[in-house]
């Protein structure tokens, strides 16, 4: 398959896939185990491709981070605990992440985990949407550290994939009885420093052989693929707020749990 359009076939499934609970991770590495890719070629392009999708979280809250930023400026009290809980719930990731990014690399070439963690991870959807019970919607800057704190944690549940970063942190945020909405926006805004971490350290990973040119998958392709996954997670970011505020996650648990019973079915035919 060309270069170019498979470029723009992944951007789209990681632009369509970051921010839902679904994984985007795992619909990647599903894809190029499907369609026939060579995984290895496209690693460094998936998670790269993901800094597409950070960009539109940031031109969509572009005021928030504005604030944000001039509050720091300020010593403003809601600059400065907005910024505190979303470093305190990307450090266990990042601590987790450094230590066992030899295994987690492992796991990114096993699809069938990927399968099997896209139902589990539908089932546990389904189970928190049943069971929790929200609170007031409120202000990322106005959470509790200790569930900023827990909600870290959940994410380190992400490293495998096709459980969803997205997924782990807005469920975990949920089984605290975070709103829905609040839960959310945390996952996005915690998406920013986390994604941008792997990112730079898959680049630091990979810089000799792409500085080099080797292999048929380089700066081109993750170009393009960069540009349509922001385009794509641009519309996707605020037409997911709007559905979840209506419908709530429960249809995603459904999708996911459809979707890896039938990548279970497929690769047992590749």
């Amino acid at each position: 398959m060309d270069l170019t359009f498979t470029a723009i076939l992944l951007g789209i499934v990681e632009g369509l896939t970051e921010f839902l609970p679904v994984s985007s991770t795992g619909h990647l590495i599903l894809a190029t185990e499907l369609f026939g890719y060579n995984a290895s070629q496209w690693a460094t392009f998936n998670i790269v491709i993901q800094l597409g999708a950070i960009l539109a979280v940031i031109v969509q809250f572009w005021r928030t981070f504005w604030a944000v930023g001039t509050g720091l400026l300020e010593l403003n009290p809601t600059s400065i605990r907005f910024v505190r809980n979303v470093l305190v719930a990307f450090l266990p990731s990042a601590v987790i992440g450094l230590a066992l990014k030899d295994y987690i690399d492992q796991m990114l070439g096993q699809p069938s985990i990927v399968a099997w963690a896209l139902i589990v991870g539908g089932i546990a959807i389904l189970v928190i949407e049943k069971v929790a019970k929200q609170g007031p919607l409120t202000g990322v800057a106005e959470l509790p550290l200790k569930k900023c704190v827990g909600v870290g944690v959940a994410q380190c549940l992400a490293m495998v994939p096709g459980v969803s970063r997205s997924g782990a942190t807005i469920m975990g945020a949920l089984a605290m009885g975070v709103e829905r909405r609040t839960a959310a926006e945390f996952s996005f805004f915690l998406a920013v420093p986390t994604m941008m971490g792997a990112t730079t350290l898959e680049l630091w990973g990979a810089r000799d052989k792409l500085m080099a040119g080797v292999g048929p998958v380089g700066w081109n392709e993750i170009a393009i693929g960069f540009v349509v996954s922001f385009v794509v997670a641009l519309v996707v970011i605020k037409a997911f707020m709007a559905f979840v505020s209506r419908s709530g996650f429960a249809p995603f648990a459904w999708y996911r749990i459809a979707a890896g019973a039938l990548a279970l079915f497929l690769l047992a035919k590749v």
